[in-house]
C-alpha cells in the first residue's frame, strides 16, 4: 500500500449518476482485479472506498455513483486535478481458480470490478460468461467495454426495461458454469450464493482506515472474524457465513 498522489486525467457521466474517472501515476503495484483505492476529498474526515474497475502501470479508472455529499464532490472534479489516494488496498480475485467455465455476475456499481476481471481472464485465454443485473435501464454501464473483449453480457433488470426481468439470478438459469465471480450489494450476493457451485464473493462496507487498523468493518466468518478491507473484500464461498 502506498499513499501518494494520483492525477484527474478525464472524468465523465456513463449512465444516471454514475461517473467514470481515469488517474494518472504511479499505479504499478496493483496487482488484482478486485482491488480498490480510498481516495482523500478536501472538506471530508473520512477517505471514500472505491473499486478499481481496470488498471495499468501508469494509470487506473475508477466508476462510482453519486449517493451522498462525498461522491458529489468527487463527481465535480476536473482534469489535472490531484488526489490524495491509498492504493492499492484488499485482495483481489484470485484468477487461477476461474475453473473451465466461469461465470462473472455483478450487480449495479458492483459490476466494474468484474470488468476488470474479465479483461485479466481474456488476456490468460479464459473468456467468462457475465450476468449484470440493474434496477432500469438508465443504471446500465460497460456493456460496450465487455462486448469489446468478445463478451456479449446477458443484461437483468428489475423493472424489465432491458433484458430480462427481474434480478442477477434470473438471468442466469440457462447459463453453463462451474465458478463464479460476484460482487454487488449483499442482498444479491446471498441469492447467488445459492445458486453457485464454488466461487469468489467481493462484499461492500462501510469502511474508515480502508487497511486494517480500525477493525470497523470486521466480519465473522466460517473460519473466524475478518476485516473486509484487509483480508477482503474478496471472500471464498466455502469461508462465507450469512
Amino acid at each position: 500500500m502506498k499513499r501518494q498522489l494520483l492525477k484527474v486525467d478525464c472524468v465523465k457521466e456513463i449512465a444516471k449518476e454514475i461517473y467514470s474517472m481515469t488517474l494518472t501515476g504511479d499505479c504499478s503495484e496493483v496487482t488484482a482485479p478486485g482491488q480498490f483505492i480510498n481516495i482523500h476529498l478536501d472538506g471530508f474526515y473520512l477517505r471514500r472506498p472505491i473499486s478499481i474497475c481496470s488498471y495499468e502501470t501508469d494509470s487506473i479508472t475508477i466508476l462510482f455513483k453519486v449517493v451522498g455529499e462525498g461522491t458529489r464532490a468527487l463527481a465535480k472534479a476536473e482534469k489535472g486535478q490531484c488526489f490524495d489516494v491509498l492504493m492499492p488496498l484488499g485482495n483481489g480475485f484470485d484468477i487461477l481458480k476461474s475453473g473451465r467455465k466461469p461465470l462473472l455476475a455483478g450487480g449495479g456499481i458492483g459490476v466494474p470490478p468484474l470488468y476488470g476481471l474479465a479483461r485479466v481472464l481474456v488476456q490468460k485465454g479464459v473468456t467468462p460468461q457475465v450476468v449484470m443485473g440493474f434496477n432500469t435501464h438508465e443504471d446500465i454501464i460497460l456493456t460496450e467495454e465487455f462486448r469489446a473483449l468478445g463478451i456479449t453480457p446477458v443484461i437483468a433488470t428489475a423493472d424489465g426495461s432491458a433484458g430480462v426481468k427481474g434480478f442477477v439470478t434470473d438471468a442466469m438459469k440457462d447459463l453453463d458454469f462451474d465458478y463464479i465471480y460476484t460482487c454487488g450489494p449483499e442482498p444479491m450476493l446471498k441469492a447467488v450464493y445459492d445458486k453457485a457451485p464454488a466461487g469468489q464473493f467481493s462484499f461492500e462496507a462501510r469502511m474508515a482506515c480502508g487497511f486494517g487498523a480500525c477493525m470497523g468493518c470486521t466480519c465473522e466468518t466460517k473460519y473466524g472474524y475478518k476485516r473486509i478491507c484487509k483480508d477482503g473484500p474478496v471472500l471464498y464461498k466455502e469461508e462465507i457465513k450469512w
